[in-house]
C-alpha cells in the first residue's frame, strides 16, 4: 500500500464548484476524478487510531483518502446499554458542524470496507445524514480497501475543517420508533417487518448482548443484509438491487420497516432497498431489537428456558 503525504488545508480539500450529484453509490475511480475537478465533503467513519498497544492499521490516522476528515461511527450511535439510539437534534447539529457539513455541499461516507457488516456503518451514518436534511449523499462502495485496491494514494495529513453551518431538524420520514412497528403488529398500520440479522437472530438461538431476550419482532421475516453482496464487501448495484428486490417480494409491500438489534445491519436493508432498488416508503428501526426486548414489548421466536440454557452454554464454547 503506498501512503503518501500530501499538504492539505480544509480550504483547499473543500474548495471548488458544486459538485454534480454522484447518486448513492460512488466507485473509487468517480470520487477520484470528483475530488480532482469539485469538491465533495469526505466523511471517513473508521476510528482515528488503534486502541494502545495494538497495531494501527485500517484507521484513520494509519492512511485516508486525501483530504477525507475523521467522523468516527461511534459518534453517530447511541450509549452501550442502546448503541441504536439516536442523538438529539442539537447534538447532532454540533457534530454536523464541526464535520465541516453544510446542507449544499455533497458528502460522501467512506467506511473500512472489510466486509459485509462492515458496510453497514457507512449506510447508518448516510441515514442519518439524509434524514438531518442533506440530499447529494454516496457511500465509497469498496471503502478505503477499494480506494488502495483500484490504485490510488492515501494521506496521512489529517484534515481539520472549516466549521459547517447545517442546523439539524431530524426528519421522521425514513424512521420507525417503537411506536410504528406496534401499529403494524397490531394490524392498525400495513407494513413489513423485515429482519436483516442472520437467520439464528431471527429464529431466537443468538442475541444481542444489551438485548433482554433472543427473538424477533412478531409478523417479521428475515432477509440477512449480507444478501446485497457478491463474493467481496462491495454492494450490488442499483439493477441488481432492484432484480433481488423483486424476486423476493419487496417491491409489492405497502411499507417496509427494517429492524436488526441495534440499526446496523438493518441500515443496509434500509439502503438498498431504498437508495438503489427504489423503493418508496423504506423506513429504519433505529433502536431495534434491543429497545423493543428491553421494553418488554411482545416477541416471537422467544426461546424456552431449556433452550434458551443451551443457547448460552454453546456460546461460551
Amino acid at each position: 500500500m503506498k501512503t503518501v503525504l500530501l499538504a492539505t488545508t480544509a480550504a483547499a480539500a473543500l474548495a471548488g464548484p458544486a459538485l454534480a450529484d454522484l447518486g448513492p453509490l460512488v466507485t473509487p475511480a468517480e470520487l477520484a476524478e470528483a475530488l480532482k475537478a469539485d469538491a465533495p465533503l469526505v466523511l471517513d467513519i473508521r476510528a482515528p487510531r488503534a486502541p494502545e498497544g495494538q497495531k494501527n492499521e485500517h484507521t484513520y490516522t494509519a492512511g485516508h483518502i486525501p483530504g477525507a476528515v475523521n467522523a468516527p461511527y461511534g459518534a453517530f450511535r447511541g450509549p452501550k446499554d442502546n448503541p441504536g439510539q439516536l442523538p438529539d437534534d442539537a447534538t447532532l447539529t454540533a457534530l454536523l458542524q464541526g464535520l465541516g457539513v453544510t446542507a449544499d455541499r455533497p458528502v460522501v461516507v467512506v467506511h473500512d470496507g472489510a466486509d459485509a457488516s462492515d458496510f453497514g456503518a457507512a449506510a447508518r451514518v448516510y441515514w442519518t445524514l439524509k434524514s438531518s436534511g442533506l440530499e447529494e449523499l454516496s457511500i465509497l462502495n469498496g471503502g478505503v480497501r477499494g480506494w488502495v485496491q483500484a490504485g490510488f494514494d492515501l494521506s496521512t495529513v489529517p484534515v481539520t475543517p472549516e466549521p459547517g453551518t447545517i442546523e439539524v431538524s431530524f426528519s421522521d420520514q425514513w424512521r420507525a420508533t417503537a411506536e410504528d412497528v406496534r401499529a403494524v403488529i397490531a394490524g392498525e398500520e400495513a407494513g413489513l417487518l423485515l429482519d436483516a440479522r442472520p437467520e439464528e437472530f431471527w429464529a431466537g438461538n443468538a442475541s444481542h448482548p444489551a438485548a433482554a431476550r433472543p427473538g424477533t419482532l412478531p409478523q417479521s421475516q428475515y432477509f440477512e443484509h449480507a444478501n446485497w453482496f457478491g463474493s467481496g464487501p462491495a454492494i450490488v448495484d442499483a439493477a441488481a438491487a432492484r432484480a433481488l428486490a423483486q424476486e423476493r417480494g419487496f417491491t409489492g409491500a405497502e411499507g417496509l420497516v427494517s429492524f436488526c438489534n441495534t440499526g446496523h445491519w438493518a441500515a443496509t436493508n434500509w439502503f438498498a432497498l431504498s437508495e438503489l432498488a427504489g423503493i418508496e416508503n423504506v423506513k429504519l428501526y433505529p433502536e431495534s431489537m434491543v429497545e423493543w426486548s428491553n421494553a418488554g414489548h411482545e416477541m416471537a421466536n422467544v426461546p424456552g428456558p431449556v433452550r434458551n440454557l443451551w443457547n448460552q452454554i454453546r456460546g461460551i464454547f
